[in-house]
């Protein structure tokens, strides 16, 4: 079911020559490039027409306007289960107070008398949030998007989601009500690389006389691998948070962990996608038997087995790895960089501190994924495919933009002007001394 992989015995290489000894799925954005390059050229050229066409070729449903009527969003948070409401109404309280604290402030740095430099924080004008409807509905994707863009203080927020044969060309009702709680009423129904297209050159109409949607500053959200592979063909056009690639969970435990929490976790991400990578950790032989008896009798009475669960604890990105010690296990796992790390071990605490590659830590056998899912008010749009090494989670800061004023009086500048006129003659750039210079009768004062 769950392939093993034995570090123990031998040194571990460094770098990229550990990173190869561990699991990872494949994911070729290269590859899938040249099949979204037509589709976004199509939309580029042909707007909401193109997008409707193709959501009819993938999606199966023809939709007559892109843009989801007022009424549809006000009707589906009406009839949404009033379980799941305040279960949603939860999730973004929880979420607004972690992402309120992350709101970043104008600060003035005196550099010297007269002279100063001020970081101004600006939020981008208008975002495209992409929430995906393919084997599963994301409601939570809805929060995860919204809640920090509208604290960094996004003026203009557009959701788009794919339509849904069984719902009339309409994305899931469940999100249309997510949407609905957070105050969001422009959303689309359209999905794929068609959807960022759209995002990214905006389109004339939604159908023939219908509204349309204007261009995008920033796309955000998770997708497919053709989601992401237009993600990186438009950047550039657009801003974008990142290429997400299949979900991720690592494990790192020692004896001391319990092999049902361990193994009901590593389930719980293999159950989105046949290409999700579940990756267990340990020092412990015997942690490693009794997690592969439980996953067994646990897939044994778990949905989505076939198309899911099995192919992804199965597959090439999913290993119980084997370590000499936690030392080691610490290596592996910030040489894996893994989305979601979990720390089940006796001083989790202190080893998660040591974490340096990570996209979420989960601390301790009580803060499972499935709590960063939904409700620990942590962002979980976050990178994969080894990318936490160089990149964050989304967040407040991904939509606001650092923009630096410098403000020097005549004689803050005479004090530094030689400097500048030195710097530019060695670079070969005489026009810029000689803008120095012009300011004070092309004679260059002395420094003070």
């Amino acid at each position: 079911m769950i392939s093993r992989i034995d570090l123990r015995g031998e040194a571990l290489p460094e770098g990229s020559a550990l990173r190869d000894l561990l699991p990872r799925a494949e994911f070729d954005v290269e590859a899938a490039l040249e099949k979204v390059r037509p589709i976004c050229e199509d939309v580029r050229h042909h707007g909401a027409a193109a997008v409707i066409e193709y959501g009819e070729k993938f999606d199966g449903v023809r939709v007559e306007d892109l843009r989801v009527p007022a009424e549809a969003i006000a009707r589906a948070l009406e009839e949404l289960d009033p379980a799941v409401r305040a279960a949603l109404e939860e999730s973004i309280r929880r979420a607004r107070l972690v992402h309120r604290d992350q709101r970043r402030t104008t600060h003035t740095t005196q550099v010297v008398p007269g002279g100063t430099v001020t970081e101004k924080w600006i939020p981008v004008d208008r975002v495209g949030l992409y929430v995906p409807g393919g084997r599963a509905v994301y409601p939570s994707s809805v929060v995860m998007n919204v809640v920090p863009a509208q604290e960094a203080g996004v003026e203009g927020i557009a959701v788009s989601s794919p339509p849904q044969k069984d719902f009339g060309g309409l994305p899931h009702p469940t999100i249309l009500a997510a949407c609905a709680l957070l105050g969001v009423d422009e959303v689309y129904a359209a999905g794929g690389a068609q959807a960022i297209a759209m995002f990214a050159y905006g389109t004339a109409d939604g159908t023939a006389g219908g509204s349309g949607c204007a261009p995008v500053d920033l796309v955000t959200g998770p997708g497919n691998i053709y989601v992401a592979a237009a993600k990186r063909l438009l950047k550039g056009r657009i801003g974008i948070d990142a290429e997400a690639g299949p979900t991720e969970i690592a494990v790192l435990a020692d004896a001391t962990a319990d092999p049902v929490h361990v193994a009901a976790d590593l389930i719980s991400q293999a159950e989105h996608d046949p290409m999700a990578a579940s990756v267990l950790v340990t020092d412990s032989d015997e942690l490693a038997a009794a997690v592969e008896a439980e996953l067994k009798a646990q897939v044994a009475v778990a949905r989505h087995v076939d198309d899911r669960i099995a192919p992804a604890l199965a597959g090439r990105q999913s290993a119980i790895v084997l370590v000499t010690d936690l030392e080691d296990g610490l290596r592996v796992v910030n040489a894996y960089g893994a989305e979601h790390l979990e720390i089940q071990t006796a001083d989790a605490a202190a080893l998660a501190d040591r974490v340096r590659n990570a996209g979420a830590v989960f601390v301790g056998p009580w803060a499972p994924v499935s709590l960063g899912d939904y409700c620990a008010g942590s962002n979980h749009v976050l990178p994969t495919g080894g990318c936490a090494c160089h990149s964050s989670g989304l967040s407040v800061q991904s939509f606001l933009r650092g923009v630096h004023i410098v403000d020097y009086t005549r004689d803050a500048l005479a004090d530094v002007a030689h400097h500048v006129v030195t710097l530019a003659e060695a670079e070969d750039l005489p026009a810029h001394g000689a803008a120095i210079k012009a300011r004070f009768g092309w004679k260059v004062p002395e420094s003070k």
